[in-house]
C-alpha cells in the first residue's frame, strides 16, 4: 500500500498522484457473508439518532467558517484559520513552490502571503488581510483523541468547496512516509492519526474535527493499494493538532521552526 497526498488539481473531478510512496501497513481482509438470524428481531429506536444528527450539523456549522480554500498556479488545497490576525495553517505540499497564493475566505478570494514552512512536518502558514472578521478554529489537545472517536473531514476535495465527510479515528500514533513531489521533499510523519473519513485530493490542509467542534488534525495523506490501483477506501492520515499548533506558533513568531516537535 502506497501513500498519496490529498491535494487536488484546480477544478472538480481531477485527482493528483504524488508519486510512489512507501508501504506503511499491509493486510488481507477476508469477508464472510452475514445472514439474518430468523429467531431474532430488531426494534428501531429513534432516541439517539436525532442527537447524533444534530451533533453533526452543529459541528459543521461551527467549524466550516474556519476552513478555507487555497489555490495556487499548480493546484488547490484547504487551510484552517489559526488566529484573528489572518494566519492560516495548511500543508507545505499545498503551497509547494508557488509564487502566488489565493485564499477563498468567506466567499471572497484574497491574496495570501507565505509566513513560513516546515517541510519535516509538511506544514506551512500563510497570511491574509481580510476586510471581514475571521473565525479561527479551536484546536483540541492531541492527548484526548481516542480510537473510535467520531470525526468529520472538512475541506475542498476535488474543488468541491466546503465539503464534509464522516468517519472515526481508526488508529493513533501511526508513522507514515510521505512521497516527494511538486518541489517538496516529502517527509516522515510520526504520531499521525489514521481515519476512515473520506480524504480526497483537495482535502490537504483542511480540518479533521471531533463532535465537540475541535480540530484534532490536518488531513494530509491517503493510502493507495498497489495491487488494485487507486485509493484504498477508508484509510487516510492527519497530522495531529498538537504538532500543528506547535509548528504554527513557531512559524508565526519566528518565520521558522526553532524547536522541532518530537
Amino acid at each position: 500500500m502506497n501513500l498519496d497526498r490529498a491535494r487536488g488539481l484546480t477544478g472538480p473531478g481531477r485527482a493528483r498522484r504524488a508519486g510512489a510512496g512507501i508501504a506503511v501497513l499491509a493486510a488481507v481482509f477476508v469477508a464472510t457473508a452475514c445472514t439474518p438470524d430468523a429467531t431474532s428481531t430488531t426494534s428501531a429506536t429513534a432516541g439517539p439518532v436525532p442527537d447524533l444528527q444534530n451533533a453533526f450539523v452543529d459541528t459543521v456549522r461551527t467549524v466550516q467558517p474556519s476552513v478555507v480554500e487555497i489555490q495556487t498556479s499548480t493546484g488547490l488545497g484547504s487551510g484552517v484559520i489559526f488566529d484573528y490576525a489572518g494566519d492560516i495553517v495548511t500543508n507545505n505540499h499545498v503551497v509547494g513552490t508557488a509564487t502566488t497564493i489565493s485564499v477563498l475566505v468567506n466567499g471572497s478570494p484574497l491574496p495570501g502571503r507565505l509566513v513560513g514552512t516546515y517541510p519535516a512536518s509538511d506544514l506551512a502558514v500563510i497570511s491574509v488581510n481580510s476586510p471581514t472578521p475571521l473565525t479561527p478554529a479551536k484546536f483540541g489537545p492531541t492527548s484526548s483523541v481516542q480510537v473510535g472517536d467520531v470525526v468529520l473531514a472538512m475541506g475542498n476535495p476535488l474543488g468541491l468547496q466546503a465539503s464534509t465527510s464522516e468517519g472515526i479515528v481508526s488508529a493513533i500514533g501511526r508513522k507514515v512516509v510521505e512521497p516527494s513531489g511538486d518541489g517538496t521533499p516529502g517527509a516522515t510523519l510520526s504520531h499521525v492519526i489514521q481515519t476512515s473519513a473520506a480524504i480526497n485530493p483537495g482535502n490537504s490542509g483542511g480540518a479533521l474535527v471531533d463532535l465537540a467542534g475541535e480540530v484534532i488534525g490536518i488531513p494530509t495523506l491517503t493510502a493507495t493499494d498497489p495491487q488494485i490501483g487507486g485509493t484504498a477506501p477508508g484509510i487516510g492520515f492527519a497530522i495531529p493538532a498538537g504538532t500543528v499548533t506547535d509548528v504554527a506558533q513557531q512559524l508565526i513568531a519566528h518565520g521558522r521552526v526553532t524547536a522541532p516537535p518530537t
